[in-house]
């Protein structure tokens, strides 16, 4: 069950292979070429190519995965609350951040109206509106 302890995900090729395995090979790449010191431009170069690959996946797969999905987000809570209300989520929304309507996300739908009021009026974070949800309504498809 999902709730604000684990609602984190990770893509264990990245995570747990990937992003390891190019770190891994950095750094053997920087302690062989102090064994070989012969090969020490070449192998600071491969260590350097390597850190800049891991570099570039993670920005390239945070930017494309995370900015669709916060089209998403916004859509879909969009539509939750029309479906709650049958008014829109214009005027609400202009007075929220898209960390607090992520946040929201969560909430179920008993609370998620007076929790709305509460983080405009209050000025919640995003963690302090998680941790003030009862009720938590999990995203096992979040990127």
């Amino acid at each position: 069950m999902q709730n604000y302890q684990n609602h984190r995900s990770y893509y264990t090729a990245h995570h747990f292979i990937f992003y390891p395995l190019t770190l891994i090979l950095a750094g053997l790449s920087i302690r062989f070429s102090v064994i070989y010191p012969e090969h020490h431009f070449e192998l600071v170069g491969l260590a350097l190519s390597f850190a800049l690959i891991g570099w570039l996946s993670y920005m390239m797969r945070q930017h494309y995965g995370l900015g669709n999905q916060d089209r998403i987000i916004r859509l879909e809570f969009r539509l939750r609350y029309f479906q709650l209300t049958g008014k829109t989520f214009d005027a609400l929304e202009e007075q929220l951040t898209f960390p607090q309507i992520t946040a929201l996300r969560f909430a179920s739908d008993g609370e998620l109206l007076a929790l709305i009021q509460e983080a405009i009026d209050k000025k919640l974070s995003s963690g302090e509106i998680k941790k003030s949800i009862k009720s938590w309504k999990p995203d096992y498809m979040r990127v």
